[in-house]
């Protein structure tokens, strides 16, 4: 039954996608659209008659055929001619275009716009209509950016003075946006309500003109074609010379008295007769006249009607463009759902939503199932202000899940479908990004604009699909437990038997049995034999893994389905198209060579499922394509599964991340062709993701659907000293006591120096020494931590300062690693943590100083109550400063007992923080002793604990504490399950922004025009300071000419753009925030400001970056080009300089020779160099250079946005000028050996490959994890790591507490480890050698691993082996034969059980 479309099929065309294959397309130039103004060109045959000419810029296009509509009715009279041309805002990008809008307001009368808010866009609009503003007779404009909306003119009225001075219209308006926290559209609205109160403040002439701008605005509004031709005549009859002499007659004719407005706000439908502005009045319409078939048919049946709330955009109604808005409600009515259609007269929708999506007469109550924003919008405020937590608050009252549809504004469907980036990055970022704060899942591409008439139009199969899932969704709300059907997905990669189960810091099988017990505790259906009592994480693998003797391997996981190849073809549409690739099914993956085979194990109406892998993990023609492969039989054959055969209501996929969202599609805005499209089909997709990795989880959200529920990384803990670094502490101590003996002080010197070899802390210490011309010289021109000068020293003939400053730089390193945040074992989820365990989280957070929250970091309140500078103290312990090295340690230790003294006030008897106690306030108030200022009093911090600043710091910290403690992770599950809105969060580094927490959230990223933050440029500023010392320091004062860098998405939502603008200061540009605080501006820093010579940079941007902030590549890139069309000295612009050199190498401009930001691939991700060594799929490096190139050289260019094509030899020329390699750690929860991705995206090697000189650029790292920034080599950095994690007991003992997980953990920082010998050279042989002691010589270890994770102890084995056979570790033959040995012997062992 499809009523509307019945009625209406003459008017709607609707394309599919394979249409829409079919139909021309124009080349874009490098342009998102090609679409022509000249198009939009309404002329008409000279005559006598009064003429005027309009020229009218948009942002939407649905006021397009309308503007036709009005001047053709004026020109078809005999009374006035007009002209008229539109332009789409985004036309503006193209030269042509913007040559031919300055010609046409060359002779125009009038000129209109509305929603320009695209900053660069703006700047075109202004320049242009400023310097045509004196000779046209009107500009009106109206919202847009506060510069646009400045030239508007009529007669006497200005908005010359906006945002800058006093008038009573602005005054209004801004009181209204205060009160309302509305936008700036909302303002205006309100105005026009009360414009008799406001005009008899104005003089006679401005009363009449400011009445002519809101009159306007009020026929604007309108939309119809008798609205704009009433405003179009008005203006011209009033401020045009040509045509003032019409005759009242005939304005009195065609003009229409007072606009006609549909109600600020009301209920739509297509059918009904009129617009209801009373929910009950409308329901009455609905089920009398227009459900009546549907009604009666449910209640025959007993089912009961999901209802879908429907959010719409007025002017498209006002407009008569809703073409694309019927097709959806009729395919919703067709499924048989009820519809409520709302709309609101600006960009607030909280009202209408509240006011109709409630039922009156059931107090209240929520009557809708599941909402659609059809609008693109956030729900409150338009594209120019937004308020996130009153949308929160409307969404959270009516509690059911919130889908934001997106309708095309600047592509039309053609160029869209052609589009490799998918939609348009400024729609991404308004249309997107800021419904994803509100909570908005799905953004599916429902309808565009037809590329002639502007009018929006649906896409059938974008249609059928989000009316299928908004209903899926829906059926959550109504279908009860015990009939719902969950497909729980988990991960396996590397692909391998020991590997199942893969999420990062995630304990999953133990995570899946705290969620199996809570949906049998909620009533689901696990089967018969389900036992809550007697379910352990052991038990559950056993089933999916077929049986216990599995984990020692079998041929395949348990087999839950095998698919025929007939039932495969015959529900797999798109399977044919799979065989480019992968050849006919089965294929030799998850097959038996008849069937396809999907693995995993049934309990009841839960089915746990093994994903299959990509496919092309160990095979390296596949890895080296530039392009990702489309998904494998079996893979497809699993979604297959999981929608079409075991039907499922919902799938959870467990932990970060699988490779659904990264599987080869457009970046944004899936078509029917998007293979994480296809795949994900129409089951609402449950995602849990780690709380710190909101990049990747903003691509599951977008690329595959997903609503996100965030989990917390493991408690962190300070990773302590052990073994030789214990003993080498010890011996810091001893000297700190007896430093003045003339015996005893030297004494010790010379054994640490001695305990440094031992420890291999010799490294470091040697390469500062190097470094420090002073202190070299102080010890006589000797290094005592060099190997072959060490046994000629002796402290005894250096001086007590030099003893000083070589204890303190060993002091210092060892406080580095003891201090170090470590997280322990594996989170299950649901586990909050303890008390004890959420100590080293709050000491991170209470370090930082937060201006923002007026809160002072403890740290420096306690070095101010020293009369020290905190950055001195920091300064001189880097430097070796005993002293202040001392202090320092005093003020950590300090530190930790202060925030220790609140947490146990708030723990229970169990170790647990049941309820945050303001006991702080409780002490002082009674005996001025809070437990915080007693434990700085004892660590000898009398004058800090009596400073006031405490009380703010400590009031966050009791708030940080509840965060931290608290827990909705189960929670949220449950709620989504039963189809109820899941509460947005932002994601992130806990530590630096503590609302990441509580978990349980619907995870998002951040606005992406916000960034970089003020303070994320102070911060860079630092770095970049601290790096470019540091490389004058290694290089002799010089500095380098050209930096490799590499940006990651993750890193820039948790820092706010710290890296990004550290690119920025590099190459000395400064960005700027727009009127409305987006950051789309740039300005030259001068060369006598910046006191250096500006540096080149080479850009490597993650593809999750480039997805999620193509529009910041847009400023990267014109800022490097704005460094290189600077005329200025070339020792002082490298930039320039590199930019020449290239130009006249390949013979391009030097704008096109100064591209400099690279990524993959539009919908390809990574070097794929971690999977070639995660898989051993590699011959040797040159494949994984040649790998880095092919994938990674696809070039952003800001004057072609619209495409990022490859560009390899600009690449490799581009990299062949570094000098240096740099890469930013922003958090303590993830550093070099604990993904492959760090590796995966270095450059090293490639750019050592391409010098000319064949020179190793120096690699380099950025530590931000701590208030005191550090900047190390690549080197340093490594054995941190190692020292800090897979060498440390602290953190191996904790893994292995987490059982089989826990040693797969173990073996992968292994290998990530090794992958840093393979892209950089920069392990060295010690990481090896003692974590060869550690899990292979002692024969504990050994037996261990083996009874825990069979597998994984092979994998450890092997890496161990290839690293030897590949020349990174250097060890005794003994060695490698007991590792040879052991290989066998679990080889054996696995084929013995197999057998």
């Amino acid at each position: 039954r499809r009523p509307v479309v019945q009625m209406m099929s003459s008017t709607l065309e609707k394309p599919t996608t394979t249409q829409i294959k079919k139909m021309p397309t124009q080349t874009s130039g490098g342009f998102f659209t090609t679409s022509r103004p000249e198009d939009r060109r309404v002329t008409y045959e000279a005559d006598e008659k009064p003429a005027f000419k309009v020229v009218y810029v948009v942002l939407e296009s649905q006021y397009q055929s309308s503007m036709t509509a009005a001047v053709k009715s004026l020109n078809l009279g005999n009374d006035v001619r007009c002209e008229c041309v539109g332009y789409l805002l985004e036309e503006l990008r193209d030269p042509k275009n913007v040559e031919a809008f300055r010609r046409d307001l060359s002779d125009a009368n009038i000129f209109v716009g509305s929603l320009i808010f695209v900053q660069e866009l703006a700047d075109v609009v202004t320049e242009a209509v400023a310097a045509a503003r004196e000779d046209l007779d009107a500009v009106v404009v109206f919202p847009s950016m506060p510069e646009v909306m400045r030239l508007n003119k009529l007669g006497s009225f200005t908005m010359a003075s906006l945002g800058q001075s006093k008038s009573v219209i602005g005054d209004f308006m801004k009181q209204k946006k205060k009160d309302d926290q509305g936008s700036f559209e909302e303002a205006m609205l309100k105005l026009l309500r009360t414009l008799p109160k406001v005009l008899k403040y104005l003089p006679g002439d401005k009363a009449k003109d400011a009445k002519s701008f809101l009159t306007s605005f009020q026929y604007w509004l309108g939309g119809s074609p008798e609205n704009l031709r009433s405003m179009l005549l008005t203006l011209a009859s009033t401020y045009v010379a040509e045509c003032a002499d019409l005759s009242t007659e005939t304005l009195d004719k065609l003009i229409i008295p007072d606009p006609v407005l549909l109600p600020d706000k009301g209920i739509w439908h297509p059918l009904a007769p009129k617009v209801f502005e009373d929910v009950d009045e409308y329901d009455a319409w609905y089920d009398a006249e227009h459900n009546v078939y549907v009604e009666q048919q449910r209640q025959t049946e007993g089912q009961q009607q999901p209802t879908v709330g429907v959010v719409l955009q007025k002017s498209h109604i006002n407009t008569g463009d809703a073409g694309h808005y019927v097709s959806l409600i009729s395919e919703l009515e067709a499924r048989g759902a009820r519809v409520v259609c709302i709309y609101s007269g600006g960009l607030d929708f909280s009202g209408p939503m509240k006011d109709y999506f409630v039922s009156k007469k059931s107090g209240q109550k929520t009557k809708v199932d599941s909402v659609i924003n059809l609008t693109g919008f956030a729900l409150v405020g338009g594209p120019a202000s937004q308020d996130h937590p009153k949308a929160v608050e409307t969404l959270k009252a009516l509690n059911v899940p919130y889908l934001c549809a997106v309708p095309l504004v600047f592509q039309s469907f053609q160029e869209w479908q052609a589009s490799e980036l998918g939609l348009h990055p400024v729609q991404v970022a308004l249309q997107v990004s800021l419904p994803e704060l509100d909570g908005a899942i799905e953004p599916i591409i429902f309808a565009g604009r037809e590329g002639m008439t502007g009018k929006s139009v649906p896409l059938d199969d974008r249609v059928s699909l989000l009316a299928a899932r908004a209903l899926k969704w829906a059926t959550l709300k109504a279908k009860e437990n015990k009939d719902k059907r969950i497909a729980v997905t988990i991960f396996s990669f590397p692909p391998d038997k020991g590997n199942v189960g893969t999420a990062a810091y995630l304990d999953v099988f133990g995570s899946i049995a705290a969620v199996a017990k809570e949906l049998h505790r909620k009533g689901y259906d696990l089967g018969e034999d389900f036992d809550a009592e007697t379910l352990t994480a052991e038990n559950l693998m056993d089933r999916v893994l077929n049986d216990k003797e599995a984990k020692y391997d079998s041929p395949t996981l348990n087999v839950a389905y095998r698919m025929s190849l007939s039932e495969y073809y015959d529900k797999t549409p798109y399977a044919e198209e799979l065989h480019e690739n992968w050849g006919p099914a089965p294929g030799e993956l998850n097959s038996d060579g008849q069937n396809l085979l999907v693995f995993g194990a049934k309990f009841g109406n839960v089915f746990i499922g093994v994903q299959p892998s990509f496919g092309y993990e160990g095979d390296p023609m596949r890895l080296l394509f530039s392009k990702s492969a489309s998904p494998h039989h079996g893979f497809a054959a699993y979604y297959t599964y999981l929608e079409k055969i075991f039907e499922a209501d919902a799938v959870l996929h467990f932990g970060t991340h699988g490779s659904l969202e990264f599987m080869p599609g457009k970046q944004v805005g899936m078509s029917a062709t998007c293979y994480p499209d296809r795949l994900a089909g129409t089951i609402p997709n449950l995602y849990y993701y780690a709380a710190n990795n909101p990049s990747e989880a903003t691509i599951a959200k977008r690329r595959s659907y997903a609503a996100t529920i965030s989990y917390l990384t493991p408690p962190a803990e300070n990773a302590g000293l052990y073994k030789g670094l214990k003993e080498l502490s010890d011996l810091v101590s001893s000297y700190q006591g007896l430093r003045e003996s003339d015996a005893r002080g030297p004494s010790i010197v010379n054994s640490i120096i001695a305990a440094s070899f031992t420890c291999n802390v010799d490294k470091d210490m040697a390469f500062f020494i190097s470094k420090d011309a002073a202190l070299y010289a102080s010890l006589n021109s000797q290094n005592p931590f060099l190997e072959e000068e060490t046994a000629n020293f002796d402290a005894k003939d250096v001086s007590l300062d030099a003893r000083d400053q070589i204890v303190g730089l060993v002091y210092r390193k060892l406080m580095e690693i003891e201090s170090r945040l470590l997280p322990m074992g594996l989170h299950t989820v649901g586990v909050p943590p303890t008390a004890e365990e959420a100590i080293a989280t709050l000491v991170s957070i209470a370090e930082i100083d937060r201006p923002e929250d007026d809160v002072v970091g403890l740290p420096r309140v306690i070095a101010n109550s020293q009369k020290r500078s905190l950055e001195d103290v920091y300064k001189n312990a880097d430097a070796g400063i005993l002293e202040d090295v001392d202090l320092l340690q005093k003020i950590t230790f300090a530190t930790r007992a202060s925030v220790k003294a609140l947490v146990d006030a708030s723990t229970d008897s169990d170790g647990r923080v049941k309820k945050v106690e303001p006991v702080a306030k409780m002490f002082e108030n009674a005996f001025n002793l809070a437990p915080y200022r007693t434990a700085l009093k004892e660590a000898g911090f009398a004058a800090a604990a009596n400073d006031p600043k405490l009380t703010p710091l400590f009031d966050y910290l009791e708030f940080c504490l509840t965060q931290v403690v608290a827990d909705n992770e189960l929670g949220a599950l449950v709620d989504a399950l039963d189809g109820d809105y899941v509460v947005p969060g932002p994601g992130g580094d806990p530590i630096r922004n503590p609302l990441v927490l509580p978990t349980g959230k619907n995870m998002h990223a951040l606005d992406p025009q916000s960034i970089p933050t003020t303070a994320a440029v102070d911060c860079a500023r630092r770095v970049v300071e601290k790096l470019l010392a540091r490389l004058a320091k290694d290089n002799n004062g010089a500095f380098p000419e050209s930096i490799a860098f590499t940006l990651w998405g993750t890193d820039n939502i948790k820092t706010y753009g710290e890296s990004l603008a550290q690119v920025l200061e590099l190459v000395g540009v400064r960005p700027m925030p727009d009127a409305l605080g987006r950051v789309n501006k740039l300005q030259l820093i001068p060369l006598e400001e910046l006191g250096r010579p500006r540096v080149d940079v080479v850009v490597t941007c993650s593809g999750v970056f480039r997805d999620l902030f193509v529009n910041q590549m847009n400023l990267l890139d014109r800022a490097v080009k704005m460094a290189a069309e600077a005329d200025e000295p070339l020792d002082q612009n490298f930039v320039r300089k590199h930019a020449l050199e290239q130009a006249a190498d390949m013979g391009v401009s030097v704008r096109d020779a100064a591209t400099r930001v690279f990524s993959n691939a539009a919908g390809s991700y990574s070097a794929n160099v971690g999977l070639a060594i995660e898989n051993g799929g590699w011959e040797n490096e040159q494949q994984l250079q040649d790998q880095f190139i092919s994938r990674k050289g696809f070039a952003f260019n800001s004057d072609k946005p619209g495409q990022i094509d490859q560009q390899t030899e600009l690449f490799k020329s581009a990299l062949a000028t570094v000098d240096v390699t740099f890469q930013n750690l922003d958090s303590s929860e993830i550093s070099l050996s604990d993904v492959s991705h760090y590796y995966d995206s270095d450059p090293t090697k490639v750019v050592q490959g391409l010098r000319k000189d064949g020179r190793t650029p120096s690699a380099m790292m950025a530590d931000t994890t701590t208030a005191n920034a550090q900047v190390r080599t690549l080197q340093e950095t490594v054995r941190l790591d190692a020292r800090t994690k897979l060498l440390n007991p602290k953190f191996y003992e904790g893994m292995l507490n987490s059982g089989y997980e826990g040693a797969r953990e173990i073996t992968k920082r292994l290998r990530n480890t090794m992958g840093w010998s393979a892209t950089a050279g920069g392990v060295d042989n010690f990481v090896y050698e003692d974590a060869n002691d550690v899990f292979i010589k002692d024969p504990d270890m050994q037996k261990r691993l083996l009874e825990t994770n069979p597998n994984a102890f092979r994998d450890m084995v092997g890496t161990f082996l290839e690293a030897n056979g590949r020349g990174y570790w250097d060890t005794d033959d003994d060695n490698i034969d007991r590792l040879q040995e052991l290989y066998q012997e679990i080889e054996d062992r696995l084929e013995g059980v197999a057998a």
